[in-house]
Order: structure tokens, then C-alpha cells, then sequence
């Protein structure tokens, strides 16, 4: 049951984690502007990420690898956005 209780919380963990990014890409989207966004936040992240992912598949950590492959794509959307939309419109 604690090992039941311990993958519920780190596959909500990971989704709150990973989901928190879609946020700043709905906005991205909406306003066509991303003048405020640290593109060298996102590469961190970024690395930081492929890193988890890597972690994950030698653990054959199923939540890690999904979780953090979400928030990957989204990642990666809000860098494309990024570069896109910053200094439009200013």
C-alpha cells in the first residue's frame, strides 16, 4: 500500500511539474508577445529535462520519463513561441 501511495505522489508531482509550463504557453499564444521570456531559462530547463528523461529510462521509471516528456513538448512549444513572438509588437 505505502509503495501504491508513494507512485500516486510522484505522478501528480510530475504532472503538476510538468502541466505548470502551459500556462505561460496559453499566454504566449494569446498575446502574440513574449518579451518577458528568459529563452536561456527555457535551454535550462530544457537540458534539465532531457536529463530527467535520461534518468528516467535507466530507471525504467515510466511516470518520470512521461511526466517529464510532457513538459519537454511544452518546453519546446514556448521556446518556438519564444523566438516567434519576442520583440513583436513592442
Amino acid at each position: 500500500m505505502e509503495d501504491k501511495v508513494t507512485m500516486i505522489i510522484g505522478v501528480v508531482a510530475g504532472a503538476c511539474t510538468s502541466l505548470s509550463l502551459l500556462p505561460q504557453l496559453i499566454k504566449i499564444m494569446k498575446e502574440k508577445k513574449a518579451n518577458e521570456i528568459s529563452l536561456f531559462y527555457l535551454a535550462v530547463l530544457f537540458v534539465g529535462l532531457v536529463l530527467w528523461i535520461i534518468y528516467g529510462i535507466r530507471r525504467e521509471d515510466i511516470p518520470v520519463i512521461v511526466t517529464n516528456g510532457v513538459a519537454i513538448a511544452i518546453n519546446i512549444l514556448i521556446i518556438i513561441a519564444g523566438i516567434r513572438y519576442k520583440n513583436i509588437n513592442q
